[in-house]
């Protein structure tokens, strides 16, 4: 049975500032391992996608992916509102929720949307329709309006799945996707909620920063921040980095090093900041052997270590815009178990002319707090507030 989730939003809009309280849930990976439907992609490996909608436009084919952890937040659609647990997603550009016309087990153990509920709702009627390698979601597009912690964008666009067949989406603990990459990757062209926002005025600044808490100690899951950014979750200032390509939130990376050596991108790569994938994410060759310098073995289509190991784990550095991104083995590993730890790092092969790109997921970005900026094109990263790790090893 699913997990019901249920988020206290007491946020409130400061000054056209709206901060979105996130909370943390069990990992989508625990859960297919429960039920016995682990395979070797428990993040977004091996999914291939394929985005299309009746429209004279051709969205990019980003990769929507699955997840180990992720944090959630609540929206409503409709009006009255009809609430909704989404993921939050940097690393796509659509929004959809499930429609009460699919009858998949994946749409019944979910919220679904109602449009004879909801008086403000238009019909576009457009289909949609997504491919992946293990499944596919289809369905239509709807036209109303959406509320995020009180603000209230007007005349969205967003799609309502009608099939999910499959398992892709059963046991996942959310209900739908919040994209807030460029519009160059929406589906159809629709545009984004962000953008929207930013259009009609809602937000002071065209700029959100996200808070991932990684404290195993504390119940707080997190914070959106849309129209601006919390300096009280990092400490020093803001180092700001251009985007390289307006689709995803791309960036140049400069090198990689472990434990202080030069390992990987020599002359430098290209990477995404994706708050939709948990794990740090590179091409396989390089991942692989990633796991062999921080002494990570498989175990099951898994890498990871005893936990107990980790004091004697190198260091590593993204160097991004000349400045140094420490990792430490405690931060780029999982606990996954009383003396197993995860590894964070997951291969995956980008084609051209999209990849060769590496993801820094919530491994990443649980460690240094991360503002998105549309005025500028630039994400800025600043270490979050250091907590006090546990004595047990980790």
């Amino acid at each position: 049975m699913k997990h019901l989730l249920v988020i206290l939003l007491c946020a409130a809009i400061v000054q056209g500032v709206l901060r979105i309280p996130l909370k943390r849930q069990k990992s989508l990976r625990k859960t297919l391992k429960e039920k016995g439907r682990l395979s070797k992609v428990w993040t977004r490996q091996g999914l291939e996608l394929m985005q299309s909608c009746d429209s004279p436009e051709t969205a990019s084919e980003p990769l929507l992916n699955y997840f180990d952890e992720e944090y959630f937040g609540q929206v409503s659609i409709g009006s009255p509102p009809q609430m909704f647990t989404v993921i939050f997603d940097t690393g796509s550009s659509n929004l959809w929720v499930p429609s009460v016309y699919c009858t998949n087990q994946a749409c019944l153990k979910h919220s679904r949307f109602q449009p004879s509920k909801s008086s403000t709702y238009q019909t576009d009627g457009k289909p949609f329709f997504i491919q992946y390698g293990t499944g596919n979601l289809t369905g239509i597009l709807g036209i109303d309006q959406v509320t995020v912690q009180g603000i209230t964008v007007q005349n969205q666009v967003f799609a309502e799945s009608v099939s999910e067949p499959g398992t892709t989406f059963q046991y996942a603990n959310f209900d739908g996707i919040l994209g807030l990459a460029y519009p160059s990757l929406a589906v159809d062209g629709c545009t984004p909620v962000f953008d929207n926002m930013i259009a009609q005025n809602l937000v002071q600044e065209p700029v959100f920063g996200v808070y991932m808490n990684r404290n195993p100690n504390s119940q707080e899951g997190g914070e959106l921040v849309f129209g601006g950014y919390d300096t009280a979750r990092f400490t020093g200032q803001l180092n700001w980095v251009p985007v390289t390509s307006q689709g995803y939130w791309q960036i140049q990376v400069d090198s990689i090093l472990v434990g202080g050596q030069q390992a990987f991108c020599s002359q430098g790569c290209q990477a995404i900041v994706d708050t939709g994938t948990s794990l740090l994410t590179g091409p396989t060759a390089d991942i692989q052997l990633m796991q062999q310098y921080i002494g990570a073995t498989e175990t099951d289509g898994e890498y990871g270590v005893s936990c107990g190991n980790l004091y004697s784990m190198p260091t590593v550095t993204f160097v991004i815009n000349g400045v140094n991104y420490d990792l430490l083995p405690n931060q780029y590993t999982l606990q996954d178990g009383e003396n197993y730890c995860a590894s964070g790092f997951q291969g995956m092969d980008i084609a051209p002319p999209a990849g060769p790109l590496w993801i820094l997921g919530d491994v990443f970005i649980g460690q240094f707090y991360s503002v998105f900026d549309r005025g500028y094109n630039r994400v800025g990263f600043a270490p979050v507030v250091p907590y006090e790790p546990s004595t047990n090893g980790i």
